[in-house]
């Protein structure tokens, strides 16, 4: 199961994260996406969830791409869920791409895992990227593929979500904080209030 989550990583979904982990007793957590900002206090906050919820977090401190490594795919290798969280699209896209470690979280879904994404992290794993900075899209890392995700659209410009909308030639999917979208071998599942222009495939 893949869950797309529109922010508010470790705050705003706890009631869909107990359910979605029900019977998973250890996640590992990436704060790749927030590298340059403050990684140990998305990490902590990680570990405050964690403690609410009743999951193990395992940190993973990859920042950058070499760090994406084998030694780090061997960490995700032997985890039932995947947690990746920040505010850099961008960056997590750049670290992660055609490594190792991205193998090891696609691995997590094929055999029967769980990948949670929040915010700018949940659009890097779409392809296409939604990106924030003009209201259009790049390649993203294709964990989904087909669809683009808008995290926490009220807080875009209104003139620059409706050009996002006019851009896109896939599915997008508007995700305000607190709404999520998941894909299991069931389908789709809409959380929350997202807004979904086209048809999901």
């Amino acid at each position: 199961m893949i869950v797309l989550q529109g922010g508010g990583p470790f705050s705003a979904n706890d009631d869909l994260d107990r359910r979605v982990l029900a019977g998973i007793d250890r996640i590992v957590v990436l704060p790749t996406a927030d590298a340059y900002e403050q990684p140990q206090t998305l990490i902590d906050a990680a570990l405050a969830w964690g403690g609410r919820i009743g999951v193990d977090v395992e940190p993973l401190m990859v920042l950058t791409r070499s760090q994406a490594d084998e030694e780090a795919a061997a960490v995700v290798a032997a985890a039932p869920a995947v947690f990746l969280a920040g505010d850099s699209g961008i960056h997590l896209r750049s670290a992660l791409k055609d490594t190792p470690l991205f193998a090891a979280i696609t691995d997590v879904l094929v055999r029967g895992g769980i990948v949670i994404a929040s915010g700018a992290s949940a659009a890097a794993l779409c392809d296409p990227m939604s990106d924030p900075r003009g209201g259009g899209f790049a390649i993203g890392l294709g964990l989904v593929g087909g669809i683009a995700v808008i995290p926490a659209p009220e807080s875009w410009p209104a003139d620059q979500l409706d050009r996002a909308h006019q851009l896109a030639d896939t599915p997008v999917i508007d995700l305000p904080v607190g709404s999520a979208v998941l894909r299991s071998s069931a389908g789709w599942e809409l959380v929350g209030a997202p807004v979904v222009h086209g048809q999901l495939p």
